[in-house]
């Protein structure tokens, strides 16, 4: 009976990238030469290793202002080295960062671009209310924040100001881009050639007389509120309404909704509108941090009327 010998086949292996050996030096791979019990010490150092980096990550959350080692350390229950190898890992993998001049770790940009892929509808609208409802009271109007939905925009999050005759807009309506200061600057935020598949494809039917029904001066609009950042809505989708809004950001510094107040045009004048937009912009640049924006851009308010 002929014996066959087994060939061992020898596979090509791509070198590991920076990434993924300094993620295994938090989780070592487990050896498959020893027993089983060797194999469970490998695989409980793995754990002990990450259990430790969590401690860290969530210690120097704790400090927004920066924390130095040896602090660090102190807080988590390790020695020196222990926390700065662990630490210098998530540096390396950019879950944490490390200033320059003081030595300080603060937390890094993917963190909070996984907090940021995991915040639906209903966690935007917890961090935007407590900022609208501030908003409100600074301008006695109703604030709103709302999102693009295809073409249009959708109101998620608005607060009622303290003044008689409050707009009773419910969350969740859908409002057309064209004619609102909250889609303008949904608009203003798209790409050059998203922008113009909006333009070819949209119908810009009138709400009102003000309604800006044609490409050319929709496009100038636009090409205004880019350049200043503010964009208004005198009457062009409720006759009686006037709007102003600004846009939110996100860490990567994109634009993830717009943030704006309304009221009855007959309280709200052209002055008080513009006037409010500064109030507007300081609302927008705090819930813009509180969706992990570092510099949430802030330009002046137009000042025409």
């Amino acid at each position: 009976m002929r014996s066959r010998t087994k060939t061992s086949e020898k596979t090509s292996e791509k070198p590991a990238t920076p990434r993924k050996a300094a993620i295994a030096k938090l989780v070592p791979a487990p050896q498959t030469d020893g027993d089983d019990e060797a194999d469970d010490k490998q695989r409980g150092g793995g754990v002990q290793s990450l259990g430790r980096a969590f401690s860290i990550l969530e210690e120097v959350a704790r400090h927004r202002e920066g924390i130095g080692l040896a602090e660090l350390s102190k807080l988590v229950g390790l020695h020196n080295s222990t926390t700065f190898h662990l630490a210098k890992t998530l540096v390396s993998l950019g879950y944490l960062r490390q200033e320059k001049d003081n030595k300080r770790y603060r937390i890094g940009r993917p963190l909070f671009a996984l907090a940021a892929s995991a915040l639906d509808e209903i966690e935007m609208v917890n961090v935007a209310t407590p900022v609208l409802e501030e908003l409100s009271r600074e301008t006695g109007e109703s604030s709103h924040f709302a999102v693009r939905m295809g073409d249009a925009v959708v109101v998620i999050a608005r607060t009622s100001g303290p003044g008689a005759f409050q707009l009773t807009d419910r969350v969740g309506v859908v409002r057309p881009a064209h004619c609102t200061a909250l889609g303008k600057i949904i608009l203003a935020s798209l790409r050059p050639e998203q922008l113009k598949r909006f333009l070819d494809r949209a119908e810009l039917k009138p709400s009102t007389p003000k309604s800006i029904t044609d490409v050319p001066t929709l496009t100038r609009e636009i090409a205004e509120v880019q350049r200043s950042g503010v964009a208004f809505d005198d009457g062009e989708f409720n006759a009686e309404v006037r709007c102003v809004a600004v846009p939110v950001t996100d860490f990567t510094g994109q634009v993830i909704g717009a943030l704006g107040i309304s009221g009855p045009i007959w309280r709200l004048s052209n002055q008080a509108l513009h006037a409010s937009a500064q109030d507007v912009q300081a609302a927008a640049g705090r819930l813009s941090v509180a969706f992990g924006a570092k510099n949430p851009a802030r330009k002046p308010a137009a000042k025409k009327v």
